[in-house]
């Protein structure tokens, strides 16, 4: 051990000294991939704990909560279980989503509202109830508020987060200084509540009212959101659970949650992501590895006289291999522990800058606290040890098999061992037969493996392929004695040529699977937008809080706007979240005209069935298929108890709902379903809309037709319409309009923001690829100055010693543009039609971009060309000339 440390202190250390910036270029690559990787983790379990910390805030910590499936349940629900002999406690909540303005008093007028808004999650409360079953809920009046404010109608309390988003103090400047005012809007409505203190839940925007004044401001008289409950000491949840669904008239689209569900709900969620997200990240690693073995290489070769001295004087094969091995350790240590700093770094940025959402919109308004954990700190760098270590093998078998006699006559130690190509098959064989293993715990992994496998084994058959290919370019290049040479070299030394490359296939095949997935996930999303955006104009709520129950346009308006003159067609378009299970992410209930022929709204996937007579017909989106294990021709059972009545009271005809068809979906991981509005309205009675689809008459004025619609929604708010010029979210409008042509171009912006990332990986890892060549080429013209001496004195130029050189480097890189061509197209069949559906649950089409690949594949032989040709100006020189001095 300690003679292994004094060859690290002097001989490893002298090489580095010599040499710094090609170490560092190593270390670099490798802190790269951990950095990454280990910035996702970090922002990842930073947002989720902070998420979870909300929700166990808001929620408090009940033995179970009740919700429907869709929609409300009736308060007799709450007084059935108040009163259950089991029940020690039950809390009735209601839920709302509004978005608010603060309002500023003017001197002598009305107040006007602030032009910063805030969406906001309204809570109503019972607070008698809450010291024991959420006590973070608890209002805490302002002092010289009423006692009895937490009871007032119109009256919030806001949490941290609400009062900095509206710009409000966290208590009034004196107790005579009038309390804050908001103004809340949800759909057209608005109403004006007072400010009476605040709340201790964390988390996003929040106000916490009385139930009883929300229902009565809200007008929700006899509805609750969720119902939550403490149990008797002793009593069995899953037992008491079965018993009350047993109980005559028990409402069977009552979902029973846990504590953790929402929590686990998003983690379910935001886990294909974050894995995604990270194999990307380790992408950059895997280079790393690459670029490791390329700078030890090429280290080993110029030190291959100082490794024949060492054997010379004792040194085992085993300590040449234990030493290299170790420099390769140093600086994957070095590169993981850099790595991680970077990583905390970035990930402290970006959850400052961004909050916990990492692009998917999964923890958006979360603003999390960095999570540092040690021991995912040492994975990862763990991690980044081991790709260097892996990187430093084949250097470190160099150095072991190292003739020392034979080196310390300078006559090189150039393999020209191809290998056993039938090893690389069989791991191409079980990598192919891995693609059809299905995801484990909803991730990928028997795919990602199949990935590995195939990117392993086409490099183990690369020194087979490029002697099969170089061997039948051959006879072109016979009457060409410089082209005659390049090639035989080649094709002689394939296997020093298989390692020189290797780098290149592997990034170049990521690059070509990536270019190809982009390139078909892009297609894919303008075709299924082609199909989702017929109208060429659509008009929503102007709050821009999309998919919230505040964005919803009231009932009636869109007849309203359907008799306006200068229209063709009107559609009413309605989103709504379906809680099958309490376990797994809601549902997302599409409801639209469908016609006699949905497939002329809904990118459906195959062909529509008909739907049996007394039979409701719905259409299922891809992730619905994959996380219920539904098909086509199959009936639902859980989607009829969610829209049975509730009550005896609230009788509506029951539906038996028929799977006629699945459609494509983009928008929604967690599933779809679409359904005809018709049965929606007569299942439901809510006949709000998410958006209105416009298509305006041949010859209509646009701009006058706009006006009318904002009149319309001005008159049913009990508004003075405002001029076009003032109409912004500002002032207090309404109703946006946004054209079909915009919301595409802002969707594939959006799409190509998010995929950036991969083209820069892309570019790093192909110029990571083409650093290994110019080390492999440099460490084998150290091993070859005899040979290109003999050349030189057998007649042959400068310029023509550097013809063979670069003509090798045309057919290497050539070979492995080839080989990387057919292996990222391999790959990429892979993320199209097995990563990307297990992952996120929809397909694509497959679509090759041949002209971008055919110049990628162009750029990286000429780039190889080049290289080896700068690598090689050495080979010419005065030394390689001396070199063959010992010989004579």
């Amino acid at each position: 051990m300690q003679a292994m440390l004094a060859l690290l202190r002097t001989f490893s250390w002298q090489d580095l000294r010599h040499h710094p910036w090609r170490s560092a270029a190593a270390v670099a690559a490798v802190m790269l991939g951990v950095a990454l990787a280990f910035a996702v983790h970090v922002i990842n379990a930073s947002a989720l704990d902070e998420f979870s910390q909300a929700v166990r805030a808001v929620n408090g910590q009940p033995d179970l909560e009740l919700r429907a499936m869709q929609g409300d349940l009736p308060e007799a629900l709450y007084g059935q279980l108040a009163t259950h002999p089991q029940v020690a406690r039950a809390s009735p909540l209601l839920e709302l989503s509004a978005v608010a303005r603060a309002l500023r008093p003017q001197p002598g007028a009305a107040s006007v509202p602030s032009p910063t808004s805030a969406p906001l999650r309204v809570l109503g409360v019972d607070a008698l109830l809450l010291p024991t079953m959420a006590p973070a809920l608890m209002p805490r009046p302002w002092a010289g508020a009423d006692r009895l404010a937490l009871f007032a109608p119109a009256t919030v309390f806001l949490n941290a987060a609400a009062l900095q988003a509206l710009g409000l103090p966290t208590t009034p400047a004196s107790s005579t200084e009038p309390a804050p005012q908001l103004l809340l809007q949800a759909g057209l409505q608005q109403w004006p509540v007072r400010v009476a203190g605040t709340v201790a839940a964390g988390g996003a925007p929040l106000a916490v009212m009385d139930i009883g004044a929300a229902q009565d401001l809200f007008g929700r008289a006899g509805q609750l959101s969720r119902i939550d409950l403490q149990l008797q000491p002793g009593t069995d949840r899953s037992a008491w659970e079965q018993a009350v669904r047993a109980l005559p008239g028990w409402p069977s689209q009552v979902v029973f949650a846990q504590p953790g569900d929402a929590a686990q709900r998003i983690s379910n969620l935001s886990r294909a992501y974050r894995v995604n997200l990270t194999v990307l990240a380790l992408v950059a690693l895997f280079t790393g590895a690459f670029l490791v073995f390329s700078v030890l290489a090429l280290s080993v070769a110029q030190r291959a006289p100082q490794f024949a001295l060492l054997a010379v004087l004792g040194a085992t094969p085993r300590q040449r291999l234990a030493l290299v091995l170790a420099e390769s350790a140093m600086l994957g240590l070095v590169g993981s522990a850099a790595g991680i700093a970077l990583g905390t770094a970035l990930a402290a940025a970006a959850l400052r800058l961004l909050g916990g959402d990492l692009g998917g919109g999964y923890f958006a308004g979360v603003q999390p606290v960095l999570q540092w954990s040690a021991p995912a700190a040492l994975a990862y760098a763990a991690l980044g040890v081991l790709a260097a270590l892996v990187g430093g093998w084949w250097p470190a078998r160099a150095a072991q098999t190292l003739p020392p006699a034979q080196t310390l006559k300078g006559l090189g130690t150039v393999s020209s061992q191809a290998g056993k190509g039938w090893i690389g098959i069989i791991l191409i064989a079980i990598g192919a037969v891995l693609t059809s293993a299905p995801p484990i715990f909803g991730i990928p992994l028997a795919a990602y493996l199949a990935i590995g496998l195939l990117l392993v084994g086409g490099i183990v058959v690369l020194p087979w392929a490029m002697a099969w290919l170089l061997h039948h370019l051959q006879p072109l290049a016979a009457r060409h004695a410089l082209a005659l040479l390049a090639l035989e070299r080649a094709r002689r030394m394939r296997g020093t040529a298989a390692i020189a490359v290797g780098g290149v296939v592997a990034s170049l095949s990521l690059a070509v699977a990536l270019t190809v997935m982009v390139s078909s996930f892009r297609g894919s999303v303008t075709q299924w937008l082609d199909a989702v955006l017929p109208s060429p104009l659509y008009v929503r709520s102007a709050l821009g809080v999309p998919g919230s129950e505040a964005a919803l346009l009231p009932a009636g308006f869109a007849e309203s706007v359907a008799q306006l003159p200068g229209l063709a067609r009107v559609q009413a378009l309605r989103a709504s979240p379906l809680q099958l299970d309490a376990t797994r992410p809601a549902l997302t209930v599409m409801s639209r005209p469908l016609g006699n022929d949905p497939a002329q709204s809904l990118p459906l996937v195959g062909e529509a069935l008909r739907v049996p007579a007394g039979r409701t017909g719905v259409y299922i989106s891809e992730a619905v298929v994959d996380l219920y294990g539904l098909r086509p021709g199959m009936e639902w059972p859980a989607l009829s108890d969610a829209f049975s009545p509730l009550a005896l009271d609230r009788q509506a005809q029951p539906a038996i709902f028929y799977i006629a068809g699945v459609w494509r979906d983009y928008a929604r991981q967690s599933g779809a379903v679409a359904m005809d509005r018709t049965v929606w309205l007569r299942l439901t009675g809510d006949a709000r809309t998410s958006d209105l689809a416009l298509w305006p008459a041949e010859g209509a004025d646009i701009a006058e037709l706009q006006d009318s619609i904002r009149a319309v929604a001005a008159a049913q708010a009990g508004r003075v319409p405002k001029a076009r010029k003032s109409a912004s979210a500002v002032d207090g409008a309404l109703v946006e309009f946004v054209s079909a042509g915009a919301i595409r171009e802002r969707s594939l912006r959006i799409f190509d923001r998010s995929f950036a990332v991969t083209y820069w990986l892309q570019a790093v890892a192909i110029g990571i690829g083409l650093f290994g060549v110019a080390a492999s080429f440099s460490a084998q013209i150290l091993a070859r100055r005899k040979e290109f001496g003999l050349l030189a004195h057998l007649g042959l130029t400068r310029r023509q010693i550097l013809a063979v050189v670069a003509g090798e480097g045309a057919a290497w890189t050539g070979v492995g543009a080839a080989a990387g061509l057919l292996l990222g197209l391999g790959v990429s069949v892979v993320l199209v039609h097995v990563v990307n559906p297990q992952s996120f649950h929809w397909t694509m089409d497959l679509a090759v971009p041949g002209g971008r690949l055919l110049g990628l594949c162009a750029a990286v032989v000429v780039s190889g060309t080049v290289t080896a040709w700068l690598a090689g100006r050495a080979a010419a020189g005065r030394d390689a000339v001396m070199a063959v001095k010992e010989d004579w």
